[in-house]
């Protein structure tokens, strides 16, 4: 099917222009720690937080500090500015996927729970391991507008339809005072919240969701109409030395009041060995019957 892609309201994410894309086969939520713990199990494959740092990469750091580890969002208990978003994320030993917040932290109990601290590299390698591959940007964001234009949000024109919570994201003042008033201060488990009219759960809020596509600023500007697989190589004027992807779909941190990246059409990116405890995946596959 065809729809408007991108929103005006963020730089990254205009020019509005028309979108065809293939028929294809999407997961109906995020990939969960149990789905994760059967492909780690068959494969023995080991996650970019998991592994050894080369001390090659990081010149004067001693030795006892590379320690394995990945990011986890650790708020101050009082307002800050939010022009430093170092100011509630913290580099933690030992944080992966079996410990999403460091090693006092567990998934035990939280099977259902989106699988997070996964970065591209780890998302690619399950998505092969089970057949499938990560969507591009441009399936992402038809699955999640459901057949449906609407301009604030994927599942509406109204923040809280029907006086309710549509998504899992921050209520409160962020980064410090998080009203829960959705009932998550973190994660939900999958199908919490309404479907969209795919049947696809969780397209906006929880856990950030790895794309293939490279990240360019303005990749809108000369997209392809038909199926477009993303630009050729990755640039971002604010880091352009690293190598980044498209994420798409915002997390349980979003909210008005800072990170709004969960409305409808605008775009998120990260590094490709990069991980955080509010990013996960989900995958899709071609649809050969057409």
């Amino acid at each position: 099917g065809s729809f408007e892609m991108g929103i005006n309201d963020f730089p990254d994410a205009k020019p509005l222009h028309k979108v065809s894309v293939n028929s294809f086969w999407m997961d109906v939520h995020e990939v969960t720690n149990a789905q994760f713990a059967v492909f780690v199990k068959a494969t023995g494959y080991v996650t970019v937080a998991e592994q050894k740092l080369n001390p090659a990469d990081y010149p004067g750091v001693p030795a006892d500090k590379l320690v394995p580890g990945s990011a986890v969002f650790s708020p101050p208990n009082h307002a800050v500015s939010l022009n430093n978003p170092m100011q509630w994320w913290q580099y933690i030993p030992n944080a992966d996927w079996k410990h999403p917040k460091g090693k006092n932290s567990s998934i035990v109990g939280k099977d259902n729970d989106p699988v997070v601290q996964v970065c591209y590299t780890d998302a690619v390698a399950y998505a092969k391991w089970a057949g499938e591959r990560l969507p591009t940007e441009a399936e992402w964001e038809y699955a999640a507008r459901a057949g449906k234009q609407y301009k604030d949000y994927y599942w509406g024109k109204e923040l809280k339809p029907g006086g309710k919570w549509a998504a899992n994201i921050f209520q409160g003042s962020f980064p410090y005072k998080n009203l829960k008033e959705d009932g998550y201060a973190e994660l939900a488990p999958v199908k919490t919240f309404p479907p969209n009219a795919f049947g696809l759960y969780d397209m906006e809020g929880n856990a950030w969701e790895w794309c293939s596509d490279f990240y360019r600023p303005d990749y809108y500007s000369h997209s392809p109409e038909n199926n477009p697989q993303g630009p050729k190589d990755s640039y971002d004027p604010d880091e352009p030395n690293t190598v980044k992807h498209v994420q798409r779909g915002g997390s349980f941190l979003c909210s008005d009041e800072y990170c709004i990246r969960y409305k409808a059409g605008s775009r998120g990116k990260g590094e490709v060995s990069s991980a955080s405890n509010n990013l996960g995946f989900r995958c899709v596959k071609d649809d050969n019957k057409q």
